[in-house]
This record gives C-alpha cells, structure tokens and sequence, in this order.
C-alpha cells in the first residue's frame, strides 16, 4: 500500500493544476479574510460587526470550489490522457488503488488548508484588532479547523464524482450542481417540508462545521456528519463503478 500511496503523491505533485490550485486557494482565503474584515470593521457604527472568527473564514466557500474542482481533476485527468489504464495495470485491485487516491489527496489538502486557515484566522484578527478574538474564544476554534476539514471533504466528495462521471468539464459541473444548486431546489419545497430537507442537503449540512451556531440548522458536529455520509454515499458508487466499468 506504501508504494500505491508513494506512486499517487508522485502523480499528485506533478499535476500543474495542484500547484495552481493550492496557490489559488491560499490566496483567496487570505485575501477575503483581509477583505472582509475591513469592509465589516469600516461598517461597524452601522450594526453588530458578526463571528470575528467567521469574518476570517470568508473566502472558504470559494476555495471549496476549487479544492472541490480539483478532487475532480486528480481522477478525471487520468481519464483523459488514458493513464489510468496504466494505472490499474500497476494495481489490479482497483480499490486500492482508488484508497490510496484518496488518502494522499485527504493528507496534501488537509495538510495545506491547516495552514492556510490559521493564516487567515490570524490576518483576519490582526485587520479587526480590539474587536477581534482569540483562537480559542468562543467557537473560533471550531470554525477556523471546521473549515479545514469541510474544505478537504468537498475534495474527496468531488474526486467521488470525478471518478463516477470520468469527464472534467462533467465532473465540475455536477459537483457544482451537488454544492450550490441542490440545497437552493430544497427551499422551493412547500411548507416546513422544504426547511427540514435543506438542513441535510450537501453544502447546507456540511458548513454547518465553519458557521457560528444556529437553531434553525442541525447542530455544527451532527451537520457535518450528515455531510460525510454524502461524501461516503459518493465515494461507495464510484467505487462500485470503477470495478464494473472498463477503463
């Protein structure tokens, strides 16, 4: 399994949409999380200044779209240039395979969004100052590593569609569709049917882990708890497919 793991993190690294990915995504979170909080500290005299932690955390839902672009990426590009015959050539027991993606991947964007949170937690604070908060205060802790976790999560649940539909463009669009459009087609359901379903919808579930709490939503533990058995759920079919089907 070692070297299965070793021969992925080399495919992992080479790809140049890692880099790029993973600059984007630093970026970005730094970037809002600087943003934000001076827009909401110049708007303060005009109502209550929000989560100062949550504030930090701004630029996390895009950087969910791109890590979640990039889980697709990390599979389908396989597809594309025909390496994954190649690749399961190498390791017949397809699910190993499939493991091993999934652990390096797991592994490389934790490893990066741990940082990355921290970094624009920090930033975040820095730009608020007074009316910031520390690390551990409140539910800043849970938020600033929620974060972490639900962004490596939309990874893995986009490397599960990835690996389902075997087609990038395909791939992205439907992880899009799963993310943004699913839990706004849950509103338009009539009565308290409609809010009850949306509060285990994919993203409205999952980002529960990275909000300030709420008593309209499920719990911040029990969302994101229902949200990894969407990534599961994912992850079972594509690896049922990836067994069935050809290369």
């Amino acid at each position: 399994m070692i070297g299965v793991m070793r021969s992925e993190w080399t495919k992992f690294r080479s790809l140049r949409s890692t880099m790029w990915s993973m600059a984007t995504v630093v970026v970005m979170m730094v970037g809002f999380s600087i943003l934000i909080s001076k827009v909401s500290l110049g708007m303060i005299d005009k109502g209550p200044l929000g989560d100062p932690a949550a504030l930090s955390m701004a630029g996390a839902q895009f950087a969910t779209l791109v890590v979640a672009a990039l889980g697709v990426l990390v599979i389908s590009g396989e597809y594309r240039t025909g390496m994954i015959r190649t690749s399961l050539l190498a390791v017949p027991r397809r699910g190993r395979m499939l493991a091993a993606k999934v652990i390096v991947f797991a592994l490389a964007v934790l490893a990066v969004m741990l940082v990355t949170v921290l970094v624009s937690f920090f930033a975040g604070q820095l730009v608020l100052g007074e009316h910031g908060v520390a690390l551990t205060e409140g539910d800043s802790l849970r938020i600033v590593l929620g974060s972490a976790l639900y962004i490596t999560a939309t990874g893995l649940f986009g490397l599960a569609v990835g690996t389902v539909i075997r087609h990038t463009a395909g791939g992205i669009v439907a992880i899009t569709v799963l993310l943004l459009i699913l839990p706004q087609l849950a509103t338009v359901l009539p009565g308290e049917a409609g809010a009850q379903v949306m509060k285990y919808i994919t993203s409205t579930a999952g980002m529960r882990i990275m909000s300030p709490a709420s008593d309209a939503l499920l719990p911040p533990w029990t969302g994101f708890g229902v949200y990894l058995l969407w990534v599961a759920a994912a992850m079972a079919l594509a690896l049922t497919l990836l067994r069935r089907r050809d290369a």
